[in-house]
């Protein structure tokens, strides 16, 4: 009865263990809990979105500041997710930086305000028609005696004055300059499309700010995405928060029946939220207090919806409307459901790797992948015979054994990768070079080849551990202190050395012995 052999079950279990993993890249309509073992392609070989995220900690304490990357990380994460990106990577770069990786993603634009929103939700109550002209007014009266730090506005003013002394009878405008840029419309104030730059740099400008009275502030409302040269509704709101994204609970996307009364929902995407308990109790005491008045629904003080109030409403639940596409309204669902972002975050720079160059990648990493393989193939071969075709043999098995372990702990092939693959090549064969020529050593000295083999092999495996040992040290510091393609290398050559050692110590070790030195055999082919 033949002894069992630990070293005969590990060969096997490698083998089956490579097979299970690459069988779906080569087998069709294999089950589903099988065929989910994908190898995942990276950003330079699948093409899609790399950005940059510079967070601003500026305004936040110093404890909020040292957790608020992570947390950002984690909120961009989840936001991710529910896009439906396959294998996004997002990484902590330094400090304040985080990397985004988004492999096959097509719609560039829609991805990148999902990830940099804020999402700072807010509920305000719209100002009445008398009250935010009052405001207006007093807007205008601040602005004019601070005309000369408004150089937009004074150099319209300017001009204003020009157009009005060709008349004689006309001393002055009737209104103010920043009433000039506002029109009121049916409904609410609107800002001409011309103007529209004009009036969101002086929202951003903190001296425009100081300009509004205390307990105000203006908001422009969701540009139309169907007419971007429409005129922007601009609201007058209290500066008071009602109720902010802390009291939501949920939001989901809901579609308006087409017989539905309400104009703004019907055949159209909506928003639908449920707010927390204490939220909800909020919700029915502002509902209450301001019944006739219209409450706007902020987000990144962006005016999506300000519907009126008609009754105190009870319950917690609220519609948000709009002109929106059915994606916007569910990305607009997503940021709401992940929550704010703790601190605001910039893009630093953006990426877009094309699909085209994707493909060019993959050909080209797969045939200098080839081109190696084969040149160190071809070498062992003809060097070392029979032992070369060993060799050759195990190769085989450890670049499939790359690839099946990438697969098994979900890693990502990249470029570097590739090159990390081919440097394991060159490992692997360096290995049984070592022990080859101890072997060709102990055969010069006059052993027979069963002694030579187990000689060699005694000799050379102190060797073959020290120098794959210290590159494995090498390839841990890189995986530590890299990023992005390094990590991919530091892993693709930690995977390749495990497997070439396995390949050169057991693998060709387990056949030398069971069909090339059996028996009472002179000579060895080596």
């Amino acid at each position: 009865m033949k002894k069992f052999s630990w070293r005969g079950l590990s060969i096997i279990v490698f083998i089956c263990v490579t097979a299970f993993y690459l069988a779906p890249l080569a087998i069709p309509n294999l089950p589903e809990w099988w065929a989910k073992n994908k190898l995942k392609l990276g950003l330079d070989l699948k093409g899609g979105m790399q950005i940059l995220l510079e967070v601003d900690t500026s305004a936040l304490s110093a404890a909020d500041a040292r957790g608020a990357v992570d947390q950002n990380i984690k909120i961009i994460r989840e936001r991710i997710d529910q896009f439906g990106v396959a294998e996004p990577s997002i990484q902590k770069i330094g400090e304040n930086r985080i990397m985004v990786q988004l492999p096959g993603v097509s719609d560039i634009q829609a991805a990148e305000n999902l990830i940099k929103q804020t999402a700072m939700l807010e509920f305000k109550v719209v100002a009445k028609r008398d009250e935010g002209k009052r405001v207006l007014d007093l807007i205008d009266s601040n602005i004019n005696a601070n005309l000369q730090f408004f150089p937009a506005l004074a150099e319209l003013d300017k001009l204003d004055k020009e157009i009005m002394a060709e008349d004689d009878s006309l001393a002055q405008p009737s209104s103010g300059v920043f009433s000039s840029l506002i029109r009121p419309g049916e409904l609410d104030y609107e800002v001409q499309y011309d103007s529209v730059r004009l009036i969101q740099d002086l929202l951003a400008d903190s001296l425009f700010q100081q300009m509004i009275p205390a307990g105000w502030q203006l908001a422009l409302e969701r540009a139309d995405t169907s007419n971007p040269r429409a005129d922007r509704i601009i609201h007058v709101l209290s500066s008071a928060v009602e109720l902010s994204g802390a009291d939501l609970a949920k939001a989901k996307v809901e579609y308006g029946s087409s017989t539905s009364t309400d104009p703004r929902i019907a055949n159209k995407p909506y928003i639908s939220i449920e707010m927390k308990r204490e939220g909800a109790r909020k919700f029915e005491r502002v509902t209450a207090d301001n019944v006739g008045k219209r409450l706007a629904i902020v987000l990144d003080n962006v005016v999506y919806s300000a519907p009126n109030i008609q009754e105190r409403i009870a319950g917690g639940r609220a519609q948000i409307t709009g002109r929106f596409t059915s994606q916007e309204a569910n990305e607009l669902a997503i940021v709401l459901n992940t929550g704010n972002l703790i601190a605001p975050i910039t893009p630093a720079s953006t990426s877009i790797i094309g699909a085209t160059l994707g493909a060019d990648s993959i050909k080209s990493g797969t045939m200098a992948g080839f081109i190696g393989l084969a040149l160190v193939m071809l070498f062992m071969l003809f060097y070392y015979k029979v032992g070369g075709l060993i060799t050759d043999f195990t190769l085989i098995f450890n670049v499939g054994f790359v690839l099946a372990m990438l697969t098994a702990f979900g890693g990502t092939l990249t470029l570097p990768g590739i090159a990390g693959m081919i440097l394991t090549i060159g490992m692997a064969v360096d290995a049984n070079v070592l022990v080859f020529e101890r072997i060709r050593e102990e055969l010069d000295t006059g052993k027979t080849p069963r002694s030579a083999v187990d000689a060699g092999y005694k000799r050379a495996t102190v060797t073959v551990w020290d120098a794959n040992i210290t590159t494995l040290i090498a390839a841990f510091v890189l995986y530590q202190f890299g990023t992005g393609p390094i990590r991919g290398f530091a892993i693709t050559l930690t995977i390749g050395i495990i497997g070439s050692m396995f390949c050169a110590l057991v693998f060709v070790r387990s056949i030398f012995d069971t069909f090339v030195v059996t028996g009472t055999k002179k000579t060895l082919s080596i």
